[in-house]
């Protein structure tokens, strides 16, 4: 069953637990620009995360907030999805 959340806490925790890293799309990532965040999961089987850039928890969030997303997310699995807070609702 999935569950959507905006605490940051909460968020890394889950991803962490399950090997998940804090991540933007390369061809969006400049500077001081996270540009298009995604949270991506190396180790997992299949992963194509050829197109993305790890970045910092601090920069992830930043973005987070600046486009007011939420995350929707399953607790047993890696399913994921930055949605706005507006269509969480």
């Amino acid at each position: 069953m999935a569950q959507t959340t905006t605490d940051h806490d909460a968020i890394r925790k889950w991803a962490e637990k399950k090997g998940g890293k804090p991540a933007a799309v390369e061809s969006t990532h400049s500077g001081d620009d996270a540009g298009i965040i995604r949270i991506m999961f190396p180790d997992a089987p299949n992963s194509e995360h050829d197109s993305l850039v790890e970045i910092t928890w601090d920069e992830f969030f930043k973005e987070f907030e600046d486009r007011k997303l939420a995350l929707i997310h399953e607790e047993d699995s890696m399913f994921s999805k930055l949605v706005s807070r507006d269509s969480a609702d």
